[in-house]
């Protein structure tokens, strides 16, 4: 697989990638979390013959769904038993989440969840990597999770996920 990045000045970033089956396609991702996808014609690649465009959230689950994140190909099974129940998730705090406005050492998530935040990237993109106990989490914070599934579930059903009053 070829692939070649490019930086598109006041939009964003351009990826192409031509597969082992010479398919092209080029992935534009716009600043404001747009994402557009285009397939070329094999035989003449300036010829666009399909595209699509995604928001932040669609472009993340489709991200997953290739990623084998909704389902684990056969010939995964082994990494994934090596692995064994270790994932890797992004989850972004939701207004009026439990834990919005407190530090990551009042939620001691890695003592109550067995979770691990390996990164904050917050709204204004800026990223924080392996933030300490004293970060505080905002809403709309992105947080890169690491850990048992079981635990992150129950991280994001507890402390991240909007309360209804």
């Amino acid at each position: 697989m070829n692939v070649r990045e490019s930086e598109l000045p006041g939009i964003g970033q351009k990826v192409e990638i031509i597969t082992k089956n010479h398919d092209k396609i080029s992935i534009i991702l716009h600043d404001d979390g747009r994402r557009e996808l285009y397939y070329f014609d094999e035989k003449d690649y300036d010829e666009c013959l399909a595209s699509v465009e995604f928001n932040d959230e669609e472009a993340r689950q489709i991200s997953a769904i290739l990623g084998g994140m909704t389902y684990k190909p056969k010939a995964l099974e082994s990494v994934e038993v090596a692995l064994d129940d270790l994932v890797i998730e992004w989850f972004k705090a939701e207004s009026r989440a439990p834990a919005v406005s407190r530090t990551i050492g009042d939620l001691d998530i890695k003592k109550h969840y067995n979770v691990q935040i390996i990164a904050i990237v917050k709204k204004n993109r800026q990223k924080q990597l392996s933030p300490g106990i004293d970060t505080v989490i905002e809403e709309g914070d992105t947080l890169v999770l690491s850990g048992e599934r079981s635990g992150l579930k129950r991280l994001v059903r507890e402390q991240l996920t909007a309360r209804i009053s």
